[in-house]
């Protein structure tokens, strides 16, 4: 494997995935980035709002000119003394390739050479790349434009809403509900029809829908060895677990000690993943687990930077 580590301005890799090609676009900030189908060129053709649209359309999807784009770019990085084997791993084509496309940028006068693998982009292939950079970035905003007013939120109706109309949206027990009132939260637009209790999706979302992260109760008890659910105090289990708070079990112990009480916990598979998504969506839980999993389980929670507190209900001695 050869991993690219030169730095430029802007980065572009095509992928092929069976009728699709798709194209990523990045700057060195990371601060545009683009990755989207090429059907969305049809709409961009339509688009009269960037000059030269047309030719940057054209250029994303002449594979031709895309890779002469690229050629320019490492010349452009490496002039003079550039050689073609070492252009071509970076840009995924083969060195005859190279040979090919730098005989064409030469007779489209884009670059000079004056000996053996010593190539200089002129000025009017520098003009080209920083015109072609130019729409590149352009194109970049017309896509992210494009994907954030397509980008469609799926909620549940909190009353009958019709298509089209402004909806205001909040988290309740971690669901999103869409309501036909609009408050200073945040709000959106109906993309369907809707009766009260079914799903519905949104677009145009504006506002940041107000949400406070879920807190993480973790009871540890002992392992089988040290006597598991009956080394457990039981009551005070039954006193940490709030009636509205999700509860997981780590652990064969900690099943046995919840049945002591009737509790029979949400999630027992799985269950660092689902108590981390819970406090993301509002929800706070309890968790109870064995000691011998209380390490993983607290780097899992650090990691993700959540609330957590750990309450040891163990009886035993030692």
């Amino acid at each position: 494997m050869i991993f690219y580590t030169k730095q430029h301005q802007y980065y572009c890799g095509i992928d092929l995935h069976a009728r699709t090609m798709y194209l990523c676009i990045i700057d060195q900030n990371v601060v545009a980035c683009a990755f989207f189908a090429f059907q969305l060129l049809a709409s961009y053709n339509k688009s009269q709002h960037l000059l030269g649209s047309n030719r940057m359309a054209q250029t994303l999807q002449n594979k031709n000119l895309a890779t002469k784009f690229q050629i320019l770019a490492e010349i452009a990085a490496h002039q003079p003394n550039i050689q073609q084997k070492l252009i071509a791993p970076k840009i995924g084509v083969t060195p005859q390739a190279v040979s090919e496309y730098i005989k064409e940028l030469l007779r489209d006068g884009f670059i000079i050479s004056d000996g053996r693998s010593r190539y200089t982009v002129t000025k009017e292939g520098v003009d080209w790349v920083l015109q072609m950079t130019r729409e590149l970035q352009d194109y970049s905003a017309f896509v992210r434009k494009a994907i954030t007013n397509a980008t469609v939120c799926a909620a549940l109706a909190e009353d009958d809403i019709s298509r089209s109309e402004e909806v205001g949206l909040q988290m309740k027990d971690g669901i999103l509900y869409a309501s036909a009132r609009v408050g200073k939260q945040a709000k959106g637009i109906s993309v369907s029809d809707a009766r009260a209790g079914e799903d519905i999706g949104v677009a145009n979302i504006e506002g940041i829908v107000a949400l406070e992260i879920g807190k993480i109760t973790v009871l540890k008890i002992p392992g089988i060895e040290r006597g598991g659910s009956a080394k457990t105090d039981i009551k005070k289990l039954r006193q940490e677990i709030l009636p509205d708070v999700l509860v997981g079990a780590i652990g064969i112990e900690a099943l046995s000690a919840l049945k002591k009480i009737g509790i029979v916990p949400h999630h027992f598979y799985g269950v660092k993943e689902a108590v981390v998504e819970a406090a993301y969506s509002g929800l706070s839980s309890a968790v109870v687990c064995v000691d011998g999993y209380l390490s993983s389980l607290v780097q899992k929670l650090e990691n993700e930077n959540l609330d957590y507190r750990i309450v040891d209900l163990s009886t035993c001695n030692d």
